[in-house]
């Protein structure tokens, strides 16, 4: 498939090749663990077991390179599971990561408790301040992580800038593009190395499926993570496969109603009296809003907000809902709120990643937007 189509029609068609044996223009849920051999060593297509590679895998991985930009994508079974797969194959015990100040708590959890005890140092700093972030670089730094927007402050940070510093320090730029998607920012046409995705969340968009994926351009990094990969084993399997490629085919029109509810919640929070912060780089007065606007399609489903009356009134908040879900995760077509500090981001407590006790994060749907409004209104009181 050619990269010069537009996004939308990768989406659709690339890695969907129709099925040679019966036209199938849906790719098959290849459910097969292994596959018979034409003599010890007579491949077909190069399948041999399906933690090595599966033909549904294939073309999901196909379809995030292509979407990406870049030329492998891995897909494996969670966005943890990516990121650790990642960190395993870029670092080595002593090795250092400068990972943000707003992160999703799983990967702070498995920087902090998991890859320390590895002997991998971190050291945390605001990646919206590029000053900061070189500061906070160290002899041994081999990668600079980065969120954007981050979870849940949405703090954005300039990709391109900061994979500057990270060249002129000879460390890979990793970019969590989860919370964006490949619809709304494509950080390796920006300088990223990596690009990293729980596809759980927009990708898949339909709260059905759990995984993650890597993206790369450099062909030797995409052969060790590759290799790792298989090694390691936390792949996804096909039928998992088969529903994020699915959802991808969706993935920009439902981005666009995710960004059009989006910004009708945001203006009326903004506008609301027990609220005393909103956080969403759409909004012209967030400290990221120009940078997101360069880099950017557009700013995304993902808001968040401090309520009056701190924690208590940030959790009746969340248990007052009722078309708004309480659940963790994001990225679904139905509208979720959480508190933070309490669900998500409990892992990050008493860190420098602690989040404030009176926030509330919502995963904009693509429901009715009045509908949406007028259930915030009520569970705002």
């Amino acid at each position: 498939m050619s990269d010069q189509h537009s996004f939308e029609t990768l989406a659709i068609h690339a890695g969907n090749t129709a099925d040679p044996l019966t036209g199938a223009v849906v790719p098959p849920i290849y459910q097969v663990s292994t596959y018979k051999q034409d003599g010890v060593g007579g491949l077909r297509g190069g399948y041999e077991y399906s933690r090595s590679a599966n033909p549904t895998r294939t073309a999901l991985e196909e379809n995030l390179a292509a979407l990406e930009g870049g030329r492998r994508g891995l897909a494996f079974a969670s966005g943890l599971a990516a990121e650790d797969c990642l960190l395993r194959t870029l670092l080595t015990p002593g090795d250092h990561v400068v990972i943000p100040n707003d992160a999703y708590g799983g990967t702070f959890r498995l920087f902090a408790k998991v890859a320390s005890r590895w002997g991998v140092e971190f050291s945390v700093a605001d990646t919206s301040d590029v000053a900061a972030v070189r500061a906070a670089i160290q002899p041994r730094t081999k990668a600079i992580w980065v969120e954007t927007p981050s979870n849940p402050l949405l703090g954005i940070t300039d990709i391109a800038a900061v994979a500057g510093v990270a060249r002129s320090a000879g460390a890979r730029l990793v970019v969590d593009n989860t919370f964006a998607s490949p619809y709304l920012q494509q950080p390796l046409a920006l300088g990223a190395d990596v690009v990293v995705h729980s596809t759980t969340k927009y990708m898949g968009g339909h709260s059905d499926v759990v995984g993650g994926a890597l993206i790369v351009n450099d062909p030797e990094l995409a052969e060790e993570l590759a290799y790792h990969q298989n090694a390691m084993g936390a792949v996804a399997g096909p039928f998992d496969a088969w529903l994020v490629l699915r959802g991808i085919k969706t993935l920009a029109v439902r981005m666009d109603r995710h960004t059009e509810n989006a910004t009708k919640v945001a203006d009326l929070l903004t506008r609301h009296a027990k609220v005393t912060h909103v956080l969403y780089p759409g909004l012209p007065d967030h400290p990221g809003h120009e940078v997101a606007a360069k880099q950017m399609k557009a700013f995304g489903g993902m808001v968040s907000f401090r309520v009056a009356g701190g924690e208590s009134a940030a959790v009746d908040v969340c248990n007052r809902a009722k078309l708004f879900t309480l659940g963790e995760s994001l990225g679904g077509v139905e509208s979720l709120l959480e508190h933070p500090g309490r669900m998500t981001h409990a892992s990050a407590a008493g860190s420098p990643l602690e989040v404030p006790a009176d926030l509330v994060r919502l995963s904009v749907g693509i429901e009715n937007g009045d509908d949406l409004l007028a259930d915030l209104t009520q569970a705002l009181g």
